[in-house]
Formats: structure tokens, C-alpha cells, sequence
């Protein structure tokens, strides 16, 4: 595992912290963001370790989806974890009234928990 890919997922372990802290306080909205960046950041390490790379969100998605879900190597269901995760982040930042609930910020962190649990394994 390279350097880059390894800060990564130190990066999304402390995003899912995050979540998890601004959730205790009440602050959904944002936790849904740091749950969002903690699997856009598994995409991110996952498509470094092939050589690939995208700062921009739309080519992390699409690269992750070619390299390893079309692929088979990793299960669809993450790849559907981080679009769904990118819309909730966009509505919990782009608008004025809360629109994520504690409920859908639990799911989201359980997600990326096991988003980190998958590609730790793919990784190894």
C-alpha cells in the first residue's frame, strides 16, 4: 500500500470520528458531510492503489464504479453507499433547513464503517 493511499484511510478513519462527534452534539447536517467524505475518501485510496486518481467528485464516483463495482472486485452496494452519501451531503449543505435526520446519519456512519471494513480488506 502507497503513502498516499495509507493517509487516506487514516483521513477517512477521522472523518467517521467526526460524524460520530458532531451526531452526539446534534448536528446532523454536518455529521452527513464528514459520513459523505469518509467514503469519498475509501473511493479515493481504493482508485490511488491502481494508479488512478480524480480531485473531482463525479471522477472519484465514475472511476470507482469502473475499477470496482462493474468489475466485480468489490460489492455494488458501496458504490450505491457513496451516491447516495453525495446526495444527502449536498442537501444538508446546500439548504437552509435541516433535511437529514439522526436516523439517515446513523445508516450513513454504519456505512462507512463497513466501507472502511471492505476496503481495509481489499487492501491487505
Amino acid at each position: 500500500m502507497n503513502t498516499n493511499t495509507r493517509k487516506l484511510l487514516e483521513k477517512a478513519r477521522r472523518a467517521i470520528y467526526a460524524a460520530e462527534v458532531l451526531l452526539q452534539q446534534d448536528d446532523a447536517d454536518f455529521a452527513a458531510g464528514r459520513a459523505y467524505y469518509a467514503m469519498f475518501y475509501l473511493a479515493e485510496a481504493l482508485i490511488n492503489e491502481k494508479g488512478v486518481s480524480s480531485r473531482k467528485h463525479g471522477g472519484v464516483h465514475a472511476l470507482f464504479g469502473e475499477l470496482f463495482t462493474k468489475t466485480g472486485v468489490i460489492d455494488p452496494k458501496f458504490h450505491r453507499f457513496l451516491l447516495d452519501a453525495f446526495d444527502r451531503r449536498l442537501q444538508a449543505d446546500y439548504s437552509f433547513d435541516a433535511v437529514v435526520n439522526r436516523d439517515e446519519v446513523v445508516g450513513m456512519i454504519e456505512q462507512a464503517q463497513e466501507f472502511l471494513k471492505e476496503a481495509e480488506k481489499f487492501l491487505k
